[in-house]
This record gives C-alpha cells, sequence and structure tokens, in this order.
C-alpha cells in the first residue's frame, strides 16, 4: 500500500511539469502596444542562445509576412557551415491572445507550436530582443546585419536580469 501512495504522490508531482504551459521566462513580459505590420519583414539574426535547429548555422535570418487567414508566414534561412549549404524553414505564427501584444507562437511541425515573445523592442522597429519559452531560448534581431553597440548592450542587461546566461550566447556571423 505504501509503494501506491509513494507512486501516486510522484504521479502529483510530475505529470503538471509535463502539461506546464511556460509560454516566458519568470520576469519576462511581452511587448504592450505591438505592431505586427511594422514588425513584418526581415530580421537578421544578430546572436541566438544556440539549439539543435540552428546549430552551425550563419547568415541567418527570418521574414515574417501576412497570410490570407491573418497567421504570420515565417521563413528562417541560413547556412549551415558543416553542410555547405542553404537551409529554409517555413511556419506560422499566431498570436497567444490580442495582436497588439508581442506573445505569439510559432510552428514549423504541424500542430507543435513554441513561444515567441518579443520582450524589447526599439519605437522604429528596427531591434528586437526575443524570448523563447524559458532561459534556453534567446535571439538579438535587427533590421540591418549589425546591432549598435548601446542597444545590444540594453539587450544583454535584459536578458541578464530575467537569469539567461548571455556569455553562452552565440553571435551570428552575417556576411
Amino acid at each position: 500500500m505504501h509503494h501506491k501512495i509513494c507512486l501516486f504522490a510522484s504521479l502529483i508531482l510530475i505529470v503538471p511539469s509535463m502539461f506546464s504551459c511556460s509560454t516566458i521566462p519568470k520576469g519576462a513580459q511581452p511587448v504592450q502596444h505591438f505592431n505586427k505590420d511594422k514588425y513584418l519583414g526581415k530580421w537578421y539574426e544578430i546572436a541566438r542562445m544556440d539549439f539543435r535547429f540552428e546549430k552551425n548555422m550563419i547568415n541567418t535570418t527570418a521574414e515574417y509576412s501576412l497570410r490570407t487567414d491573418g497567421k504570420i508566414k515565417v521563413v528562417n534561412r541560413g547556412f549551415d557551415t558543416t553542410k555547405a549549404k542553404n537551409k529554409t524553414a517555413t511556419g506560422k505564427a499566431k498570436f497567444r491572445a490580442s495582436s497588439d501584444v508581442g506573445a505569439l507562437k510559432v510552428s514549423f511541425f504541424g500542430p507543435f507550436y513554441a513561444a515567441y515573445n518579443v520582450i524589447a523592442l526599439d519605437e522604429n522597429y528596427q531591434y528586437a530582443l526575443v524570448a523563447g519559452k524559458n532561459l534556453k531560448y534567446l535571439w538579438l534581431l535587427s533590421r540591418e546585419k549589425t546591432m549598435p553597440e548601446n542597444i545590444k548592450k540594453d539587450y544583454l542587461q535584459k536578458a541578464q536580469a530575467l537569469g539567461y546566461k548571455t556569455a553562452d550566447l552565440v553571435w551570428v556571423k552575417q556576411d
């Protein structure tokens, strides 16, 4: 009987964490008064927390455009240095709630969505800091292949305040 109680208690603790709906790192807030039309277009990836789908990639960009169904088309491109070839991934994004809040979810694989949170954005929509669902996902984006030092420093400070280990960022070669 004791064994069954322990097993049940373990399940009570484990199951909620499996279905956790964390969609933004603790303490982070998505941008309010977000203008999706101004966000559309091409962005260069300046830095990222490295992860499986972008490993060994340089010249990475993300391009956002409006689809006829109201969702946003996402086209990620980059050059894989180990395979010496260009790679493209096309997906879709939709707002988690209101379209004037920078909290979206993006899918490249059928019904599987990942969190995409714009947590800092300059007023001219030239530079963005984007967080995933946790501290493993972060991107610094720019409309140009570079980002001014003052913006970079500001975004790195914001990320560090949330708990990101910014020393782990991969600074993307854009040439």
